[in-house]
Protein backbone atom coordinates (compact mmCIF):
# COMPACT_ATOMS: atom_id res chain seq x y z
CA UNK A 1 0.00 0.00 0.00
CA UNK A 2 1.42 3.47 -0.94
CA UNK A 3 2.00 5.99 1.78
CA UNK A 4 -0.88 8.30 2.60
CA UNK A 5 0.99 11.46 1.42
CA UNK A 6 1.44 9.96 -2.05
CA UNK A 7 -2.27 9.26 -2.38
CA UNK A 8 -3.18 12.83 -1.36
CA UNK A 9 -0.77 14.37 -3.82
CA UNK A 10 -2.14 12.31 -6.68
CA UNK A 11 -5.70 13.33 -5.87
CA UNK A 12 -4.79 17.07 -5.79
CA UNK A 13 -3.06 16.83 -9.11
CA UNK A 14 -6.01 15.24 -10.82
CA UNK A 15 -8.38 17.90 -9.50
CA UNK A 16 -6.20 20.70 -10.81
CA UNK A 17 -6.03 19.22 -14.27
CA UNK A 18 -9.80 18.62 -14.77
CA UNK A 19 -11.38 21.41 -12.81
CA UNK A 20 -9.12 24.24 -13.78
CA UNK A 21 -9.12 26.52 -10.77
CA UNK A 22 -6.63 25.70 -8.24
CA UNK A 23 -8.21 24.59 -5.04
CA UNK A 24 -6.14 23.99 -2.10
CA UNK A 25 -7.03 20.75 -0.20
CA UNK A 26 -5.44 19.04 2.66
CA UNK A 27 -5.87 15.38 3.60
CA UNK A 28 -7.22 14.79 7.11
CA UNK A 29 -8.14 11.70 9.17
CA UNK A 30 -10.55 9.05 7.65
CA UNK A 31 -14.22 9.69 8.29
CA UNK A 32 -16.63 7.45 10.22
CA UNK A 33 -17.77 4.35 8.24
CA UNK A 34 -21.25 4.67 6.74
CA UNK A 35 -24.28 2.53 7.51
CA UNK A 36 -24.10 -0.83 5.74
CA UNK A 37 -26.45 -1.17 2.80
CA UNK A 38 -29.21 -3.78 2.46
CA UNK A 39 -28.49 -7.27 1.23
CA UNK A 40 -28.73 -7.74 -2.46
CA UNK A 41 -30.87 -10.36 -4.24
CA UNK A 42 -29.78 -13.97 -4.30
CA UNK A 43 -27.60 -14.80 -7.19
CA UNK A 44 -28.46 -17.42 -9.82
CA UNK A 45 -27.68 -21.10 -9.18
CA UNK A 46 -24.30 -22.06 -10.44
CA UNK A 47 -23.66 -24.86 -12.92
CA UNK A 48 -24.17 -28.45 -11.76
CA UNK A 49 -20.97 -29.88 -10.44
CA UNK A 50 -19.40 -33.15 -11.43
CA UNK A 51 -20.52 -36.44 -9.85
CA UNK A 52 -18.60 -37.21 -6.72
CA UNK A 53 -16.76 -40.39 -5.84
CA UNK A 54 -18.96 -43.30 -4.51
CA UNK A 55 -19.21 -43.50 -0.74
CA UNK A 56 -18.58 -46.53 1.43
CA UNK A 57 -21.09 -49.44 1.47
CA UNK A 58 -24.02 -48.63 3.81
CA UNK A 59 -24.65 -52.29 4.84
CA UNK A 60 -23.58 -53.04 8.42
CA UNK A 61 -20.75 -55.47 8.94
CA UNK A 62 -22.11 -58.75 10.42
CA UNK A 63 -20.31 -59.91 13.49
CA UNK A 64 -19.90 -63.44 14.81
CA UNK A 65 -22.97 -65.46 15.85
CA UNK A 66 -23.75 -65.10 19.53
CA UNK A 67 -24.74 -67.79 22.06
CA UNK A 68 -28.44 -68.87 22.10
CA UNK A 69 -30.50 -66.85 24.54
CA UNK A 70 -32.74 -68.38 27.26
CA UNK A 71 -36.14 -69.73 26.26
CA UNK A 72 -38.96 -67.26 26.60
CA UNK A 73 -42.28 -68.01 28.34
CA UNK A 74 -44.76 -70.07 26.29
CA UNK A 75 -47.09 -68.04 24.15
CA UNK A 76 -50.85 -68.14 24.27
CA UNK A 77 -52.57 -70.97 22.37
CA UNK A 78 -53.40 -70.03 18.83
CA UNK A 79 -56.81 -70.22 17.23
CA UNK A 80 -58.19 -73.66 16.43
CA UNK A 81 -57.33 -74.66 12.92
CA UNK A 82 -59.65 -76.04 10.30
CA UNK A 83 -60.47 -79.72 10.26
CA UNK A 84 -58.05 -81.59 8.06
CA UNK A 85 -58.97 -83.85 5.20
CA UNK A 86 -59.73 -87.50 6.05
CA UNK A 87 -56.72 -89.74 5.83
CA UNK A 88 -56.45 -92.77 3.64
CA UNK A 89 -57.96 -96.01 4.97
CA UNK A 90 -55.45 -98.16 6.77
CA UNK A 91 -54.44 -101.60 5.69
CA UNK A 92 -56.72 -104.44 6.61
CA UNK A 93 -55.57 -106.28 9.70
CA UNK A 94 -54.93 -109.96 9.98
CA UNK A 95 -57.85 -112.20 10.94
CA UNK A 96 -58.12 -112.89 14.64
CA UNK A 97 -58.09 -116.25 16.30
CA UNK A 98 -61.21 -118.31 15.98
CA UNK A 99 -63.37 -118.05 19.09
CA UNK A 100 -64.68 -120.93 21.07
CA UNK A 101 -68.27 -122.01 20.61
CA UNK A 102 -70.63 -120.45 23.14
CA UNK A 103 -72.48 -122.75 25.47
CA UNK A 104 -74.39 -121.28 28.41
CA UNK A 105 -73.89 -124.48 30.35
CA UNK A 106 -70.10 -124.10 30.56
CA UNK A 107 -69.93 -120.37 31.35
CA UNK A 108 -69.08 -119.16 34.83
CA UNK A 109 -72.19 -117.56 36.25
CA UNK A 110 -73.30 -116.37 39.61
CA UNK A 111 -76.38 -114.30 40.40
CA UNK A 112 -79.39 -113.96 42.68
CA UNK A 113 -82.55 -111.88 42.86
CA UNK A 114 -84.90 -112.24 45.82
CA UNK A 115 -87.80 -110.37 47.35
CA UNK A 116 -88.78 -110.22 51.01
CA UNK A 117 -92.19 -111.72 51.79
CA UNK A 118 -92.15 -111.56 55.59
CA UNK A 119 -94.73 -109.64 57.64
CA UNK A 120 -92.27 -108.68 60.36
CA UNK A 121 -90.04 -105.71 60.91
CA UNK A 122 -86.42 -106.65 60.15
CA UNK A 123 -84.07 -106.83 63.08
CA UNK A 124 -81.66 -103.94 63.53
CA UNK A 125 -78.01 -104.46 62.48
CA UNK A 126 -78.82 -107.93 61.20
CA UNK A 127 -78.93 -109.20 57.62
CA UNK A 128 -82.41 -108.68 56.15
CA UNK A 129 -83.99 -111.94 55.04
CA UNK A 130 -85.10 -112.10 51.38
CA UNK A 131 -86.91 -115.38 51.05
CA UNK A 132 -88.70 -115.49 47.65
CA UNK A 133 -86.80 -115.81 44.31
CA UNK A 134 -87.82 -113.43 41.53
CA UNK A 135 -87.39 -116.10 38.81
CA UNK A 136 -88.39 -119.38 40.43
CA UNK A 137 -89.22 -121.18 37.16
CA UNK A 138 -85.80 -120.97 35.49
CA UNK A 139 -84.22 -124.13 34.17
CA UNK A 140 -81.99 -125.75 36.74
CA UNK A 141 -78.89 -124.92 34.65
CA UNK A 142 -79.60 -121.20 34.95
CA UNK A 143 -80.87 -120.94 38.51
CA UNK A 144 -79.10 -118.42 40.68
CA UNK A 145 -77.34 -118.70 43.99
CA UNK A 146 -79.28 -119.32 47.19
CA UNK A 147 -79.25 -116.74 49.99
CA UNK A 148 -78.67 -118.05 53.49
CA UNK A 149 -80.63 -115.90 55.96
CA UNK A 150 -80.47 -113.05 53.44
CA UNK A 151 -76.69 -113.36 52.94
CA UNK A 152 -74.97 -114.04 49.59
CA UNK A 153 -71.79 -116.12 49.65
CA UNK A 154 -69.36 -115.75 46.71
CA UNK A 155 -68.56 -118.99 44.84
CA UNK A 156 -66.87 -117.44 41.77
CA UNK A 157 -64.07 -114.91 42.30
CA UNK A 158 -64.76 -111.73 40.34
CA UNK A 159 -66.39 -108.30 40.05
CA UNK A 160 -70.05 -108.18 41.14
CA UNK A 161 -72.91 -105.70 40.90
CA UNK A 162 -75.47 -105.42 43.74
CA UNK A 163 -78.68 -103.41 43.97
CA UNK A 164 -81.63 -103.11 46.37
CA UNK A 165 -85.10 -101.52 46.50
CA UNK A 166 -86.95 -101.06 49.80
CA UNK A 167 -90.36 -99.53 50.65
CA UNK A 168 -90.82 -97.47 53.81
CA UNK A 169 -92.93 -94.84 55.54
CA UNK A 170 -91.30 -91.44 56.07
CA UNK A 171 -87.73 -92.69 56.51
CA UNK A 172 -85.33 -95.57 55.82
CA UNK A 173 -81.66 -96.15 56.49
CA UNK A 174 -79.85 -99.23 55.11
CA UNK A 175 -76.30 -100.51 55.13
CA UNK A 176 -74.73 -102.73 52.44
CA UNK A 177 -72.33 -105.09 54.17
CA UNK A 178 -69.27 -106.89 52.78
CA UNK A 179 -68.51 -109.44 55.44
CA UNK A 180 -68.67 -107.62 58.76
CA UNK A 181 -67.75 -104.22 57.31
CA UNK A 182 -70.25 -101.64 56.10
CA UNK A 183 -69.47 -100.86 52.46
CA UNK A 184 -72.21 -98.32 51.80
CA UNK A 185 -74.75 -96.43 53.97
CA UNK A 186 -77.90 -95.02 52.36
CA UNK A 187 -80.65 -93.00 54.04
CA UNK A 188 -83.81 -91.39 52.64
CA UNK A 189 -86.79 -89.47 54.03
CA UNK A 190 -90.24 -88.46 52.78
CA UNK A 191 -93.49 -87.06 54.12
CA UNK A 192 -95.33 -90.19 52.97
CA UNK A 193 -94.47 -93.58 51.49
CA UNK A 194 -91.21 -93.97 49.61
CA UNK A 195 -89.30 -96.58 47.63
CA UNK A 196 -85.57 -96.10 47.89
CA UNK A 197 -82.80 -97.89 46.06
CA UNK A 198 -79.03 -98.16 45.91
CA UNK A 199 -76.32 -100.08 44.10
CA UNK A 200 -72.61 -100.87 44.29
CA UNK A 201 -69.84 -102.77 42.49
CA UNK A 202 -67.68 -105.05 44.66
CA UNK A 203 -64.57 -107.14 44.08
CA UNK A 204 -65.15 -110.48 45.81
CA UNK A 205 -63.01 -113.46 46.68
CA UNK A 206 -64.42 -116.94 47.04
CA UNK A 207 -66.11 -117.15 50.46
CA UNK A 208 -66.81 -113.38 50.81
CA UNK A 209 -70.34 -112.54 51.96
CA UNK A 210 -72.65 -109.64 51.07
CA UNK A 211 -75.85 -108.68 52.85
CA UNK A 212 -78.21 -105.77 53.48
CA UNK A 213 -78.85 -104.53 57.03
CA UNK A 214 -81.49 -102.23 58.49
CA UNK A 215 -80.48 -99.65 61.09
CA UNK A 216 -82.60 -98.32 63.93
CA UNK A 217 -83.65 -95.30 61.82
CA UNK A 218 -86.29 -97.17 59.83
CA UNK A 219 -90.02 -97.43 59.24
CA UNK A 220 -89.90 -100.22 56.65
CA UNK A 221 -93.27 -101.37 55.33
CA UNK A 222 -94.15 -104.91 56.47
CA UNK A 223 -97.59 -105.43 54.89
CA UNK A 224 -97.20 -108.04 52.14
CA UNK A 225 -99.83 -106.30 49.98
CA UNK A 226 -97.72 -103.11 49.67
CA UNK A 227 -94.13 -104.26 50.10
CA UNK A 228 -91.39 -103.78 47.52
CA UNK A 229 -88.23 -105.17 49.08
CA UNK A 230 -85.81 -106.64 46.51
CA UNK A 231 -82.15 -107.61 46.76
CA UNK A 232 -80.23 -108.50 43.54
CA UNK A 233 -76.62 -109.31 42.67
CA UNK A 234 -74.76 -110.80 39.73
CA UNK A 235 -71.24 -111.51 38.45
CA UNK A 236 -69.98 -108.96 35.90
CA UNK A 237 -66.84 -110.92 35.01
CA UNK A 238 -64.65 -113.46 36.81
CA UNK A 239 -61.10 -112.56 37.88
CA UNK A 240 -59.78 -116.02 38.66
Amino acid sequence: MAPRWLSCSTAVFLLLVHVGPVVSQSCGAPGIPGIPGTHGLNGMDGAKGEKGDPGEDGQPIMGQKGEPGPLGPPGRPGMKGDVGLPGRPGERGRPGLKGRAFSPSNQQKSFFSYKRMISQTPEVDTAMVFNSPILPDLDERFQGETLTNGTFTCVVKGIYFFSYHVSARSRVCLRLMKGSEGHQMMCDTSEGFLVTSGSAVLNLEVGDTVSLEATRYNSIVTSQSSTSHIFTGFLIFPTA
